[in-house]
């Protein structure tokens, strides 16, 4: 089933409020700071009037979105295929990544995201947008 999900995410159409874009259409972005991690941009803060954006985040195995935090966003992580872990500094949390598995990082808290063995993907949701 996951896999079959990832397929769905990258192939079906999603809905920005003015276009519909297949998601295996867009293109990777490598992330500018994070090795081994990419981004597809499927609804952009330009679409949302700033308001929400989402991602599907690549994370390949042994490699992380290193310590960080968002000064305005909230996140909500949504894992679709693969396994690894989410840090949260200062809460003392470690949260299992797998399939069907959700979190939620309020603004400002520092965290980081790392892939286990195989590669991780996660659709990353940003209130207000991240782009």
């Amino acid at each position: 089933m996951n896999k079959d999900l990832v397929k769905a995410i990258e192939t079906e159409a999603v809905f920005d409020h003015v276009e519909m874009e297949k998601a295996a259409d867009l293109k990777w972005h490598e992330h500018p700071t994070f090795a081994g991690v990419a981004l597809k941009h499927l609804v952009t803060g330009k679409k949302t009037e700033g308001k929400f954006s989402s991602h599907l985040v690549r994370i390949k195995k042994g490699c992380e979105i290193g310590w960080h935090n968002h000064a305005a966003e909230w996140e909500l992580h949504e894992v679709i295929k693969g396994e690894g872990q989410c840090r949260m500094e200062k809460r003392n949390i470690n949260i299992i990544y797998k399939p069907g598995v959700s979190a939620v990082i309020p603004a400002k808290l520092v965290h980081c995201v790392q892939a286990g063995e195989e590669d991780l993907y996660l659709l990353a949701k940003f209130v207000p947008a991240l782009l």
